[in-house]
C-alpha cells in the first residue's frame, strides 16, 4: 500500500468514517501494488473538456452538488494548463487529508462542514480506499470529480473564512463590508506548492483579531455546556432579590453557576438569595447590557432563560460579522458597537476611552461601515436632513409658525451660498415633500443646537457622524436607540481632546474656550483616525467573558435567515 493510502486510512479513522475492523487489510501490506491511475494527459484533457462544458452552462453540477466557485475554478485550472491540483502523475497527494480534516473541523469557525462537499469527497475517498485494497484505481471520471470537489471546497472555505458566507449588502441596505481583495486562486496555488501546506494556509485566512479567537473559544465552551444538557430555566414569578428564600432561587443559582457568573461554594441552603448570588446576578446583568441592580425582574429573567442553542447561534452570527471588517483596524482606532450603545477608543491594543452613545432608532438605523475621522467642527451648524424636515419639522411649523425662530433655524435656497436668508412665512409648507424640497434648513450654533458643541466628521454616503447633544438625560437609559442615524456622544470633549492630542494648539482648555465662545471653527486632525461602526450582539471580552445584547434592528434574524437559505459564495 502507498504511503498516502496509509495516511488516508488513518485520517478516516480519526474522523470516524472508517475503522480497522471494516478494512481488515488496512494493517498489512497488499500482495500486489495498485495499478497506476489514468495517465496525466488523459486526465488534463478530460478536465479541460469538463470545465468547458460545465462553466458554459447556467449551473455547474458535480456529483449532484453545485460548484460554488465555477469561474474561479476555470481560471485556476487554466493557469496550471488543466493539471489536476490534488494528484500527481495519477497518484493522490497527501495534502488531501489536510483539507478533509480542515473541512471536517469547519464548525470551530462557526461554519458548516456540509457546505463544502464533505459527504461526496469522503464517499470518493472511501471508494478509493476500497479499490486500493483490491489493487485497483479510481475511474477517470471519479478522479476528475474528486479534484473538482476538493478545489471548490478549498476555494469556498477560504472565501468564507476571509469574507464570510454572506455579503451583508445583500440583506442590509446600510451595511458596507470591508473588501479584503484576496486572490483565492493565488492562495490555493501557494497552499499546494509551498511548505506551509493546506491546513496552515486555511488557518491563516481567518480573522486575525484576538476578539475572533476568543469567540472561537466561547463557541467551544458553550457547545460543551449544550452537550451536558444546557442550563436550567428559572420559573416565571415575582421578582427575586437578596434576602429572599424561595425554591426558584435554587434554579437561579444553578443557572448562574453553569454560565460562570456564580463561583462561590455551594450553600447548604440553596434557596436563600444571599449576597454572593446578588453579585452573580449583577455580573450576569452587566454581561447582557441590563440594568445592573442584582434584582431578577422580567428583563433579567428573560435573558436568563434564553436557551443555549440560541446563544450558540448568536455567537456564530457575530463570528460571521468579524469576517466583514478589516483585518487591520489600525494602531489606534474608534470602535462603535451599535447594539451595545457604546464607543471605545483603542491605542496599541489598549482601551483608553469609553463612552455611552445614542444610536439610530429602528426605522432610522445607524449604518455599519469603516472609515477615517478627518476633522472636527466646534460649534457646528446643523443642516437638517430631508427626512427630518418632512416628517418632523414641517408638522411643527404648521402647528407653530414661530417654531423655526425659537429653534434658531434659518432657511436658504437649495444650492445657494447661504447669504440670502428666506422668510418662513413666504413658503408653502403644505407642498413640501422629499421630492419637492427646494430649501435647506440650518440650525445656528448655540445651547439648543441638536449637535451640541462639537461634531466628529468622517465624510460618508450615509451623512452620519458623531456629535455632542444637549439631551444628556438619554444616556441614563439602558437602551439608547433614539437618534435619526447619527451617533450622539456622552463624552464629546474627552473624544475631541484625544483626537487633537497631537496638536499643541488644541489643548483641552483651548477646546473648551472655543466651545464657550460660540464661534464655529473647523479643525483638521493632525492624523486621520480609523473608525469602525459595527453591530455586535455577542462578543467575548479580554477576560474571556461572553457578552450578549438585544438585536435592536432585527439584523440577527435577517442574517440567520440568509445563512440558512444561501449557498456559500466566493
Amino acid at each position: 500500500m502507498t504511503l498516502f493510502g496509509r495516511f488516508l486510512i488513518l485520517a478516516f479513522m480519526l474522523l470516524g468514517q472508517l475503522s480497522s475492523s471494516a478494512l481488515p487489510w488496512a494493517a498489512t501490506e497488499p500482495m500486489a501494488v495498485a495499478e497506476p491511475m489514468a495517465a496525466p494527459m488523459e486526465i488534463r484533457e478530460y478536465l479541460r473538456q469538463r470545465l468547458e462544458v460545465e462553466t458554459g452552462s447556467r449551473q455547474f453540477i458535480c456529483r449532484g452538488e453545485t460548484i460554488c466557485t465555477a469561474q474561479l475554478i476555470r481560471r485556476f485550472y487554466e493557469r496550471r494548463a488543466f493539471q489536476p491540483s490534488w494528484s500527481n502523475n495519477g497518484q493522490l497527494a497527501t495534502h488531501i487529508t489536510e483539507l478533509v480534516v480542515a473541512l471536517n473541523n469547519a464548525d470551530v469557525e462557526g461554519l458548516r462542514p456540509a457546505d463544502y462537499h464533505l459527504y461526496s469527497i469522503k464517499s470518493l475517498l472511501g471508494k478509493l480506499a476500497r479499490l486500493q485494497g483490491e489493487g485497483k484505481s479510481l475511474a477517470l471520471e471519479d478522479l476528475v470529480d474528486l479534484d473538482l470537489l476538493l478545489t471548490d471546497a478549498f476555494l469556498a472555505y477560504a472565501s468564507n473564512l476571509i469574507n464570510g458566507r454572506i455579503n451583508p449588502e445583500a440583506i442590509h441596505e446600510q451595511w458596507i463590508p470591508y473588501n479584503h481583495g484576496d486572490d483565492l486562486v493565488a492562495i490555493l496555488d501557494e497552499a499546494l506548492s509551498s511548505s506551509q501546506g493546506v491546513a496552515a494556509t486555511l488557518q491563516g485566512l481567518r480573522p486575525p483579531h484576538d476578539g475572533y479567537r476568543r469567540m472561537m473559544e466561547a463557541l467551544a465552551d458553550l457547545r460543551d455546556i449544550a452537550r451536558m444538557g444546557g442550563w436550567p430555566m428559572v420559573e416565571d414569578g415575582f421578582n427575586l432579590q437578596q434576602g429572599m428564600r424561595h425554591r426558584r432561587v435554587h434554579a437561579l443559582r444553578q443557572r448562574l453557576m453553569i454560565s460562570g457568573d456564580y463561583d462561590a461554594p455551594v450553600m447548604a441552603n440553596e434557596n436563600l438569595f444571599d449576597e454572593k448570588l446578588a453579585a452573580a446576578v449583577h455580573r450576569f446583568q452587566q454581561r447582557h447590557g441590563l440594568k445592573a441592580d442584582g434584582l431578577v425582574g422580567p428583563e433579567t429573567l428573560a435573558a436568563l432563560n434564553v436557551p443555549v442553542a440560541k446563544r450558540l447561534r448568536q455567537i456564530k452570527l457575530n463570528m460571521e460579522r468579524w469576517r466583514w471588517i478589516p483585518h487591520n483596524l489600525g494602531r489606534r482606532y474608534i470602535l462603535v458597537n451599535i447594539a451595545d450603545f457604546s464607543l471605545k477608543v483603542f491605542e496599541d491594543s489598549q482601551k483608553i476611552l469609553e463612552t455611552r452613545v445614542v444610536v439610530g432608532k429602528f426605522h432610522r438605523s445607524t449604518p455599519v461601515f469603516s472609515d477615517r475621522v478627518e476633522y472636527l467642527v466646534i460649534n457646528p451648524y446643523w443642516y437638517l436632513p430631508a427626512t427630518i424636515i418632512v416628517e418632523d419639522v414641517v408638522p411643527k411649523i404648521l402647528a407653530n409658525p414661530n417654531y423655526l425662530a425659537q429653534k434658531r433655524i434659518k432657511i436658504f435656497a437649495a444650492g445657494s451660498n447661504e447669504t440670502q436668508e428666506l422668510e418662513p412665512t413666504a413658503i408653502d409648507w403644505t407642498g413640501i415633500s422629499k421630492e419637492n424640497l427646494p430649501y435647506k434648513l440650518r440650525q445656528e450654533p448655540g445651547p439648543s443646537n441638536v449637535l451640541g458643541r462639537v461634531k466628529v466628521m468622517f465624510p460618508n454616503k450615509f451623512a452620519v457622524y458623531l456629535h455632542d447633544t444637549p439631551g444628556q438625560g438619554l444616556f441614563r437609559k439602558t437602551a439608547r436607540d433614539f437618534s435619526s442615524g447619527c451617533i450622539r456622544l456622552e463624552k464629546p470633549v474627552e473624544l475631541a481632546a484625544y483626537l487633537l492630542g497631537d496638536d499643541p494648539l488644541w489643548s483641552r482648555e483651548n477646546i473648551l474656550a472655543t466651545m464657550a465662545s460660540g464661534e464655529r471653527q473647523v479643525v483638521t486632525l493632525p492624523e486621520q483616525v480609523p473608525i469602525h461602526i459595527l453591530y455586535w450582539t455577542a462578543w467575548s471580552d479580554k477576560d474571556g467573558r461572553m457578552h450578549f445584547r438585544n438585536d435592536i434592528y432585527d439584523r440577527d434574524k435577517q442574517l440567520l435567515a440568509a445563512l440558512d437559505g444561501v449557498v456559500p459564495q466566493p
